[in-house]
C-alpha cells in the first residue's frame, strides 16, 4: 500500500497510473486544484494540505500504507527567487510535517521527488551523484534541504529514503489522457507547444549569452513515463530492505533551448516564434545527467530517450487538450 502526496500533479499522476497497473493499493493526498478527474479507478483520494498535520497523520494511518511517494512541492525556480518564503514553507516545513506523520504512523520508507537543481552550476557534465551540491536558486536549495533532512531522519528514526534527482521531465502518457499543464506554466516544452497551437503569441527564451554552443541553456530531457517507472523500481528496492540512496534520472544528453524549439517545429509542422530576453536569476548554463548509478543499481532503462519522441507525445496531448476546451 502506497501513500502518494501530490499524486494529482504532472509526474505524480503518471506514477499513480503505473502503481495501479502494478497492483498497488494507492491513496493520493493532494489539494486537487483541478479536481480528481485524472485519477484511475480504485485510487483513494484525500483532499488536504501537508500543512495540516492532524489531517495528514489521520489520512496516512487510515491508508494502511507502508511507503510514501512524495511529489508535493512547488517547482518554479524563477518564482522561488521572488517568493522564497512560499518555497521554504511548502517544500521544507510541510515536508517536516510529512516526516512527523510517518513517525507517528510507523511508516519507514519514502521516495522523494528531488531535482537536478540541487547541483547549481556544475563543475563538470554529465553530472554524477557525488558532485558537490551548491544550489543557485531557492527551489534547488529547498530540495537539497529536504534531502539532508531525510539523511538525518534515517539516522535518528530509521526512515529509509530514495531521493530521485530529476532532470527536465517532459512528454505525456501514451493514452493521451494526462500530460503536462502547470498553472502558471513555466516549462519550455509546454509553453513552446502553446505557441505552436496559437495559444500564445511568442516564446521567451531566458538568456542568449550562456557559454554553450548557441548561447542558450542546455538541459537534459527525460520522458515522464521513464521517470514514473523509476519510482516503481525505487519503491521495490526499498521494500526489499535496501539502504537509503540518491539517484540521478536523466538521459545523459544535453539539448539547448534553441534545439528544443527546432525539434518542436519539426514535430508539430508549425513555427514557434521566440524572443531572447534576459537570463533568469539562478539558471545554470548546462545541466545534464550521469544516470549510470540508477541503471546499475535499479536496473532502470529509459524506454523513450529521444527528444523527438518526448516532444511528439507532448504534442499529441496538447492537441487533445485544446480540442477539449
Amino acid at each position: 500500500m502506497v501513500f502518494v502526496t501530490g499524486g494529482a500533479g504532472y509526474i505524480g499522476s503518471h506514477t499513480v497510473r503505473l502503481l495501479v497497473e502494478a497492483g498497488q493499493s494507492v491513496t493520493v493526498f493532494d489539494r486537487f486544484p483541478k479536481g480528481q478527474g485524472g485519477l484511475p479507478r480504485g485510487v483513494q483520494a484525500v483532499r488536504g494540505d501537508l500543512a495540516d498535520l492532524p489531517l495528514l497523520t489521520h489520512s496516512l494511518r487510515e491508508s494502511g500504507a507502508d511507503a510514501v511517494l512524495h511529489f508535493a512541492g512547488y517547482i518554479a525556480a524563477g518564482e522561488s527567487m521572488q517568493e522564497p518564503t512560499k518555497y521554504f514553507h511548502n517544500n521544507v516545513s510541510c515536508g517536516v510535517n510529512l516526516l512527523e506523520a510517518m513517525i507517528r504512523c510507523e511508516v519507514r520508507r519514502i521516495i522523494f521527488s528531488s531535482s537536478a537543481g540541487v547541483y547549481g552550476d556544475p563543475e563538470r557534465v554529465p553530472i554524477p551523484e557525488n558532485h558537490p551540491c551548491r544550489p543557485t536558486n531557492v527551489y534547488g536549495e529547498t530540495k537539497y534541504l529536504f534531502e539532508r533532512l531525510l539523511s538525518w531522519y534515517d539516522k535518528t528514526h530509521g526512515i529509509r529514503s530514495i531521493c530521485l534527482r530529476y532532470f527536465n521531465a517532459a512528454g505525456a502518457h501514451p493514452s493521451g489522457e494526462i500530460g503536462e499543464a502547470h498553472e502558471p506554466e513555466t516549462h519550455l516544452i509546454p509553453i513552446a507547444l502553446d505557441v505552436a497551437l496559437g495559444e500564445r503569441a511568442e516564446l521567451k527564451l531566458f538568456g542568449g549569452d550562456y557559454p554553450t554552443r548557441d548561447g542558450t541553456c542546455v538541459r537534459d530531457y527525460i520522458h515522464v513515463m521513464d521517470l514514473a517507472e523509476a519510482h516503481l523500481l525505487a519503491l521495490d528496492a526499498l521494500q526489499k530492505h535496501g539502504a537509503s540512496a540518491v539517484y540521478n534520472l536523466g538521459n545523459g544528453v544535453g539539448y539547448t533551448n534553441l534545439e528544443v524549439v527546432r525539434t518542436i517545429e519539426e514535430a508539430s509542422g508549425r513555427r514557434v516564434p521566440y524572443r531572447v530576453v534576459e537570463r533568469r536569476p539562478g539558471d545554470a548554463a548546462e545541466l545534464y545527467a550521469s544516470s549510470e548509478k540508477a541503471r546499475r543499481e535499479l536496473s532502470w532503462r529509459p524506454k523513450s530517450p529521444e527528444l523527438r519522441t518526448i516532444v511528439e507525445s507532448a504534442w499529441r496531448w496538447h492537441q487533445t487538450l485544446r480540442a477539449r476546451k
